[in-house]
């Protein structure tokens, strides 16, 4: 089997399914991702037909990610700083049960950042984000539409691994909140895409359901910001890795408009 079956198989859309639902083929890509993304995606690359193209703020293109960051940039850490602050960080109490932080991975200069939740237990061992099955799950998800971890940066909300693996606690998000709000300004992503409610609701401050926040694009601070679900969640629930599609569609279109 190829590895393009193997990609949409793992994302439960192989086309053989899509035929057989009668799944109208997605549009060739642009020029821009073609090269990267033709040998991961099929030339008909499926795509629900009911699926509009997300709903795109004006002002987003009238005020351009960098320069909304760039007039915060005098106030950051350099990133050799920041790193060093979060790796010795002790703002809440996950420094007394953690083995490492987990300051994020990939390029610091990626055109698409993502954000997750927190470490959890593989993450904290290894000091890197979505290193288990739930990466796996996020690196196919990643090639299906042409890009790789090092195309990307990747960070969670939290730093530090909430024992057990239990949800990030109001204090916790509060007191990583600069780290993230600095990660951010120093990449200047044109595309963020949160992973997971808690990722959502922390940048876009509110508490609606994912279901309701993922079907529009948002800003955060002039940059684009998509909302989908953790890849954790897609295991537990691989019925809604449909949608995932959809969502993993409608950042590529928004890339490629930005190329």
């Amino acid at each position: 089997m190829s590895r393009q079956h193997l990609l949409l198989r793992e994302l439960g859309l192989a086309p053989r399914w899509r035929l057989r639902h009668g799944v109208a083929p997605e549009p060739v890509l642009t020029p821009v991702l073609a090269p990267v993304a033709a040998n991961l995606v099929p030339a008909a690359a499926p795509v629900v037909p009911a699926v509009a193209a997300p709903v795109v703020v004006p002002a987003v293109a009238a005020v351009p990610a960098p320069a909304v960051v760039e007039a915060a940039a005098t106030a950051l850490p350099e990133w050799a700083a920041l790193q060093q602050q979060v790796a010795s960080c002790t703002a809440c109490g996950l420094c007394q049960t953690r083995t490492q932080a987990v300051f994020g991975k990939g390029n610091p200069r990626a055109r698409i950042m993502l954000v997750g939740e927190a470490p959890g237990a593989e993450e904290d061992k290894q000091g890197l984000p979505f290193v288990g099955k739930a990466g796996q799950l996020l690196d196919n998800m990643l090639a299906a539409i042409g890009l790789s971890q090092d195309d990307v940066f990747i960070a969670n909300v939290l730093k530090c691994r909430p024992p057990g693996n239990r949800n990030p606690a109001v204090d916790e998000m509060a007191a990583c909140a600069d780290y993230l709000r600095w990660q951010i300004a120093h990449v200047q992503p044109e595309v963020l895409v949160t992973l997971g409610r808690f990722a959502a609701h922390a940048l876009l401050q509110s508490d609606a359901a994912i279901g309701a926040l993922r079907r529009e694009t948002h800003q955060y601070q002039g940059i684009p910001l998509f909302v989908t679900f953790h890849p954790a969640y897609l295991l537990r629930s691989p019925g809604e890795k449909a949608k995932a599609w959809q969502d993993l569609l409608a950042i590529r279109r928004a890339l490629a408009k930005k190329a």
